[in-house]
C-alpha cells in the first residue's frame, strides 16, 4: 500500500502507473461492496488529511480527500460552520463518503454530494484537473463516480453556520409509523425510524435545529456504550441459536424508551455502532417506501428469517448527480442488516426481491446482488457516466474486478 502525503506525491504515482497497472484508493474502509479491493496499487491518503481553506464569507471550505469526517467536522466548528447533513456514521473519509453516495436522512436534504462545490482531480494523463457545476455533465459525474475517475485531491464544500438539534426518540407501533409517515416528514428536518423483525416495535428519531443549551455528554456516551455492549450480547446469542432470535428481537425492542437531547449537529448526527454487521441498503421513491416496509414485513411473517437487526428507513431529496440513487426523484432508503456471524444472503436475496419490485435503486457503497446489466438499467444517466469515465481514464487505470464488468 503507497501512503502519499502531498498532491505532489499522488501525481507521481499516476504518472508511474496510469496505464499500465490499476490504482485505487481507499478510505476507511467502511463501505460494503468491493469496490475498492484490488491486487494492484492500493493508495491510502491516510497521511492526506486536514482543511486547506476556509472561506467564512461564502460559507465554504476545502478539505484534502483523506480526511476523516469526525475530523473534518471538529474542525469546521471551531471555525462556527458545520455541514448541512451527514449520515450517522463519521469514521468515513470525506472522498469516501462522496465517492460512494453516503447520506443522511431529510426530505429537504440531498445525499453528501449535493454538498459539493468543486472537486480537484487527479486524471489518468496526470493532469490536474478542477471540476465545478460550471463543467456541467463532468461535475454531476465527479459528484458520485466510485473513485473511477481519477484521485480526488481535494473538495470544496458548501457548508453553513454552525448550529445544533434536538433529538428525540420514542416507541411507536409498526402501522401507526407507517399511517403517518407523510406527516413525520412533513414535519421535522430529519425523521427515520428502526423497525425491529418479529415486533410490532419501531423506534422513531428526529432531529430538528433548536437554539436550547447542550444536554448531551458523558453520561450519553456512557448510555451508547452500554447499549453496544447489550446489542453485541444479544447479537451473540442470536448467531449462537437462531431459533431465539424472534424472541431476542422482541426482547431488545422491549428495552428500549424515549429520550430527548441537545448537542452541535457534528455530535448529534454520528451514532456509535460497535456491532459488526453486513448491510444492504436500496433507494425507493419515497411514496414507495411505506409499501416497501409493509412486503418486507410480509416477508419476514411468512419466512421467519433469524434476524435481530432492526430495518432501518430514511428519507432524501431526489438531485441530478449522474449515479446517484436518488436521481431526479425523492427517494425513502431502506436498509437491511445481519449480524456478521449469521449467514445473510439468502435474507438480503429476499429483501432485494422486494426492492427491485419497488423500483430501488441500490446505494453503491452497501451489498448488493445485481448484475452488471441490471444495475446499468437502474440508474438512468449510466451511459452517460460510463461515456464521462471512458473519457477520463480510457485504459481502465482507476478500475477494479469488481468494477471492470460494469464499465468494459
Amino acid at each position: 500500500m503507497l501512503e502519499p502525503d502531498s498532491e505532489d506525491e499522488l501525481q507521481t504515482i499516476v504518472d508511474r502507473y496510469a496505464g499500465e497497472r490499476t490504482i485505487r484508493v481507499a478510505g476507511s474502509g467502511h463501505s460494503f461492496s468491493p469496490v475498492v479491493p484490488t491486487e494492484d496499487i492500493l493508495v491510502s491518503l491516510a497521511n492526506y488529511t486536514g482543511i486547506t481553506t476556509v472561506n467564512p464569507a461564502r460559507e465554504q471550505v476545502t478539505v484534502r480527500a483523506g480526511t476523516p469526517l469526525s475530523e473534518l467536522t471538529t474542525a469546521l466548528d471551531d471555525y462556527g460552520l458545520a455541514l448541512k447533513n451527514m449520515g450517522d456514521v463519521d469514521a468515513q473519509t470525506i472522498a469516501g463518503a462522496l465517492a460512494t453516495g453516503t447520506h443522511g436522512t431529510g426530505i429537504e436534504l440531498g445525499i453528501m454530494p449535493t454538498q459539493i462545490a468543486s472537486v480537484r482531480l487527479i486524471r489518468a494523463d496526470g493532469e490536474i484537473q478542477t471540476i465545478d457545476p460550471d463543467d456541467g455533465e463532468q461535475f454531476r459525474a465527479v459528484q458520485l463516480s466510485l473513485g473511477t475517475l481519477g484521485i480526488v485531491s481535494e473538495i470544496t464544500l458548501n457548508v453553513r453556520s454552525a448550529y445544533r438539534l434536538r433529538e428525540n426518540s420514542w416507541i411507536e407501533s409498526l402501522d401507526s409509523v407507517l399511517n403517518r409517515l407523510e406527516t413525520l416528514r412533513a414535519n421535522n428536518r430529519h425523521v427515520e425510524f428502526f423497525w425491529f423483525p418479529h415486533t410490532d416495535h419501531t423506534l422513531i428519531k428526529t432531529l430538528n435545529p433548536t437554539s436550547a443549551a447542550p444536554t448531551r455528554g458523558v453520561p450519553y456516551q456512557l448510555d451508547e456504550r452500554a447499549e453496544n455492549l447489550a446489542w453485541s450480547a444479544i447479537c451473540r446469542l442470536s448467531a449462537r441459536i437462531p431459533q431465539m432470535s424472534p424472541r431476542l428481537a422482541r426482547f431488545a425492542a422491549g428495552t428500549l424508551d424515549g429520550t430527548s437531547t441537545v448537542g452541535p449537529s457534528h455530535d448529534v448526527f454520528p451514532t456509535m455502532r460497535a456491532v459488526r454487521f453486513n448491510e444492504m441498503e436500496y433507494a425507493v421513491p419515497a411514496d414507495a417506501g411505506g409499501s416497501a416496509i409493509r412486503a418486507l414485513r410480509a416477508e419476514l411473517r411468512e419466512s421467519e428469517w433469524p434476524i435481530v437487526f432492526p430495518i432501518e428507513f430514511r428519507y432524501t431529496r431526489g438531485d441530478d448527480i449522474l449515479l446517484s440513487p436518488a436521481y431526479d426523484r425523492d427517494v425513502a432508503f431502506i436498509a437491511v442488516h445481519a449480524y456478521h456471524r449469521k449467514p445473510y444472503r439468502a435474507y438480503f436475496d429476499a429483501c432485494e426481491s422486494i426492492f427491485a419490485e419497488h423500483d430501488g435503486r441500490p446505494h453503491w457503497g452497501k451489498m448488493n446482488g445485481r448484475s452488471p446489466t441490471d444495475l446499468r438499467d437502474r440508474f438512468p444517466e449510466f451511459e452517460t457516466f460510463a461515456s464521462i469515465r471512458e473519457s477520463f481514464d480510457p485504459a481502465g487505470t482507476f478500475l477494479n474486478p469488481e468494477l471492470e464488468p460494469l464499465f468494459q
